[in-house]
């Protein structure tokens, strides 16, 4: 059992920090709606934390999971922030979708305060944080990563060490470049199928069995079908997502044209009303 702080009780912090819970670990929250705090602490004990630096004092291991560099840097640097509670020779493990920069600048702090930092962008969402199979993609320094991963495997599949600081965050946006090609793909090919007069179901038992598979055909084409949009990670999200995946590839020098493409795409979803509506939504935009 380790001493824990969640900072962030969204979609997915709430029940990763239920995973915690239920494995047996001491563990406090915060989050800036206090009443979501207070509703989490009546459903699963634990206590409850009106700053980030309350949260943080005295624990073992800090996790947050937030909304953008901004949210992230106000929870952590900001005038309650965390990082003034972290003990030293404690851990403070970020699950944000982050810029490599603000990873490389938390890192910085930390390491200069004395304790570790881990960015580990997550994927699975909603459906793999509340089952538990989350994908932890990290960046920072082995021995600091040995001593979190058990803890993080209460609510993860897989986490794998993938380079120093901002390698996770990294990591995550290729995960997001290949979710966009994958679906803007399948939205086209059932649209095409559609408008050919082929029965979708059976066209997609058979593709299925073969090269075209992928996570979306399965878990997605159903939904996509039916015109049903309510059932993932939310457009506005994966366009934040993107914007960081493209402020990168400016920085780095990489070509992205499909990426970049698609994020179009979702800026007309966007304007379709569709801010909330799942990334499968791009079948939506060809069907308008």
């Amino acid at each position: 059992m380790v001493k824990a702080a969640f900072l962030g009780l969204g979609v997915m912090g709430y029940p990763m920090a239920r995973h915690l819970k239920a494995k047996g670990h001491d563990v406090t929250v915060y989050n800036r709606t206090t009443a979501k705090a207070e509703k989490w602490v009546s459903e699963h004990g634990g206590r409850l934390a009106r700053t980030p630096v309350e949260a943080a004092e005295g624990q073992d291991i800090v996790f947050a999971c937030v909304g953008n560099d901004n949210d992230l840097r106000e929870v952590t640097l900001g005038e309650q922030g965390a990082f003034k509670g972290v003990r030293k020779g404690a851990i403070f493990v970020d699950h944000t979708t982050a810029s490599a920069g603000i990873a490389r600048e938390l890192h910085a702090a930390a390491t200069a305060a004395g304790f570790g930092f881990l960015d580990a962008p997550v994927s699975g969402g909603q459906a793999g944080a509340e089952n538990g199979q989350l994908t932890v993609m990290v960046g920072g320094d082995q021995p600091v990563f040995d001593a979190a991963q058990p803890t993080i495997m209460s609510f993860a599949k897989a986490a794998r060490l993938l380079g120093e600081s901002g390698a996770g965050q990294l990591a995550k946006m290729m995960n997001q470049i290949c979710i966009a090609g994958v679906v803007q793909g399948l939205a086209e090919a059932i649209h095409f199928g559609k408008a050919s007069g082929m029965d979708i179901e059976a066209v997609i038992d058979v593709i299925s069995k073969g090269a075209a598979q992928s996570w979306q055909m399965e878990n997605r084409y159903k939904t996509m079908n039916a015109g049903k949009f309510d059932f993932g990670f939310a457009v506005d999200w994966m366009r934040k997502d993107l914007g960081i995946v493209l402020e990168e590839a400016r920085s780095n020098g990489a070509k992205l044209p499909l990426t970049a493409l698609v994020d179009q795409f979702y800026a007309e979803v966007q304007g379709m009303g569709g801010q909330r509506w799942d990334t499968s939504s791009l079948l939506a935009r060809l069907e308008r």
